[in-house]
């Protein structure tokens, strides 16, 4: 077999990338992580942490990747900065196309992670992290007795308007339409907390504040007319998609195109594992990417050698 440039390449930096950099170095195999930008993706938005085991005060988002980079580090992982257009996984050895090279690799480790759907409004980019956010279970406790603004109708945006009212004191739901798309038994739940109040037919346009968020700007969207929301936190539910676009149609997703895996995080490609938010998973926190990344790795490691084995008789 043609020898590789790599035993395992992690696409991907953070949370899940960096933990799986932190088993497959300890490992001893020769691992390169490749990461567009810096590495830490969405934790990089995430202020404070609280529920992160280990972190009784919690800790800043920027604050535990630099630890897990480190950490990563410290065991010989490599890091390099790149952006993948596409792979080639046909043969045992497959190749990473990159801008300006190409790799080649025994095992990969997909870690891209997904990325909430954005309004496309003014204000939305810099405020993202300083009170504007798509995890409830994450940041809902920030906005202990303090007004929130949600926006989004389907199960997602309900349910998380729900967990929102165990701690704020007031939660405007914003739909675009007259009804919900969220199952019904959630929308009973809804139309029966006396903390939400839903602001039907009405689209944010605008969010205004200092440091953080201050206001949003809404739109009625039968008669046009514009309002302002004062609000201490906006959350925005309008969907979910995964940073696959350099991946073909040959590996299994679902309906909303995350990856498929089994439990030991290789998906139907074989080599090819994935772990943290871009695969199918109920739920997308760091502590699930940790272990998505722990698994994927050790699975990772058992492949190369069942493969390569032979080359060291």
């Amino acid at each position: 077999m043609e020898k590789a440039d790599y035993d395992l390449v992690i696409i991907g930096g953070g949370a899940a990338g960096l933990t799986a950099g932190i088993y497959a170095s300890r490992a001893r195999l020769n691992t390169v992580l490749i990461e567009k930008s810096a590495p830490g993706g969405q934790i990089l938005l995430t202020d404070w942490i609280e529920n992160y085991p280990g972190f009784p005060e919690g800790l800043a988002g920027h604050a535990l990747v630099q630890q897990m980079t480190e950490q990563a580090k410290k065991f010989g992982l490599q890091i390099a900065s790149g952006e993948v257009g596409s792979i080639d996984y046909s043969e045992s050895v497959k190749k990473i196309h990159l801008a300006d090279k190409t790799i080649t690799t025994y095992a990969i480790i997909i870690a891209t992670g997904a990325s909430f759907r954005k309004l496309g409004i003014p204000g939305e980019d810099r405020f993202y992290g300083k009170g504007i956010s798509s995890c409830a279970t994450c940041d809902a406790p920030f906005y202990k007795d303090r007004v929130v603004v949600a926006v989004g109708g389907g199960d997602t945006a309900v349910q998380e308007s729900l967990y929102l009212t165990k701690f704020a004191k007031k939660v405007y739901l914003v739909h675009r339409r007259d009804q919900l798309r969220a199952t019904k038994i959630l929308q009973e739940r809804v139309l029966c907390n006396d903390k939400i109040e839903i602001l039907w037919n009405h689209i944010p346009t605008k969010v205004d504040g200092f440091f953080n968020v201050d206001k949003i700007t809404l739109k009625n969207v039968k008669t046009e007319e514009e309002s302002t929301l004062p609000a201490d936190g906006f959350f925005i539910w309008i969907g979910i998609q995964p940073n696959t676009a350099f991946l073909n149609n040959g590996i299994k997703v679902d309906e909303s195109g995350f990856l498929m895996t089994d439990e030991n995080m290789a998906t139907s490609a074989s080599g090819i594992f994935a772990a943290g938010d871009v695969r199918h998973t109920p739920l997308r926190q760091v502590a699930t990417a940790v272990g998505d990344a722990a698994v994927a790795a050790i699975s990772a490691e058992r492949y190369i050698e069942s493969i390569t084995e032979k080359d060291h008789c």
